[in-house]
């Protein structure tokens, strides 16, 4: 297999890839891990023009914590870095939970967080955990940049708020507050797998430890990440009791409507949701009791 012909350009700037972006527009596309840009290019799914290796540009890469309020996630930042760094998975156990599942050790070698959100498939773990994290995305172009909130970045099947000719160069995560817990679950046929279906919830206790916030995202089971906190809304102010967490369980089962696959019905989908949405809000419930 041999992607069509195609320019190949490496950036030496920020400015200058976005420069090239700007003259080509959609005939151009960034390469950065390239661990799903290429497999599409081999199988001439995906047939770009021209080819913008952003990999030099190392500013890009790396973790940002001058701010004390939130985190700075660079887009060429690879997932084996996130693995390795000890105090940032402590921070975000969300992350702890979702990079194993997160294909193959040799794919999270290569693999960066910004291809990884760009490219917005809706059965990756990313997206769910942006939405379900209140993350925003800092996107630029040669003309100038702006800030897009995960919940609004994510637009469609493969598809996102950016335009033709804008960048995504890092993702913001804010602090998580205090007596939070969170947990990301997932249902594979097997491990690296794209799950049947995902989920990440984040739970926040007042001081009388009942729920005061709550985030859940989905992932699997819809044309983007879905974002069901207006249902598990109906926790706050209480504890998160088993018939509490049941309730909110199907009330995620009836908010959603996957199409299926050749491995799970539609039904069987919203049976897992609901299962997961159990488990993870448990999960996230106790760790946020043990964070008091």
């Amino acid at each position: 297999m041999k992607p069509a012909p195609f320019k190949y350009i490496a950036a030496s700037s920020l400015a200058h890839a976005l420069s090239v972006k700007a003259e080509y527009d959609d005939e151009a596309r960034f390469l950065a891990g390239g661990q799903s840009l290429i497999p599409a290019m081999n199988f001439r799914l995906a047939r770009p023009a021209v080819l913008i290796d952003i990999n030099g540009l190392t500013d890009l890469a790396g973790i940002d914590r001058t701010n004390r309020a939130e985190l700075r996630l660079g887009a060429l930042t690879r997932y084996r870095d996130l693995e390795r760094d000890s105090d940032f998975l402590k921070t975000y156990s969300l992350f702890a939970d979702a990079l194993p599942h997160i294909a193959h050790p040799q794919i999270r070698n290569r693999g960066t967080i910004g291809g990884n959100l760009s490219h917005a498939d809706p059965a990756s773990e990313l997206p769910a955990i942006a939405v379900a994290m209140d993350a925003r995305m800092r996107i630029k172009s040669a003309t100038g940049e702006r800030q897009v909130a995960a919940s609004e970045f994510f637009v469609g099947l493969l598809s996102t708020d950016m335009r033709s000719d804008e960048m995504l160069v890092d993702i913001s995560l804010p602090a998580p507050k205090p007596r939070t817990g969170a947990c990301f679950m997932e249902v594979a046929r097997r491990r690296g797998d794209f799950a049947l279906a995902g989920i990440a919830a984040v739970v926040t206790l007042d001081e009388a430890r009942r729920c005061s916030n709550v985030r859940l995202a989905l992932c699997g089971v819809g044309e983007t990440a879905i974002d069901v906190s207006r249902v598990a809304s109906a926790l706050i102010g209480q504890p998160c009791t088993t018939e509490a967490i049941e309730t909110v369980a199907a009330g995620v089962r009836d908010a959603i409507t996957p199409s299926g696959n050749v491995h799970a019905t539609p039904d069987y989908q919203r049976h897992i949701a609901g299962v997961l949405a159990m488990r993870a809000i448990g999960a996230a419930d106790q760790r946020a009791h043990h964070a008091a």
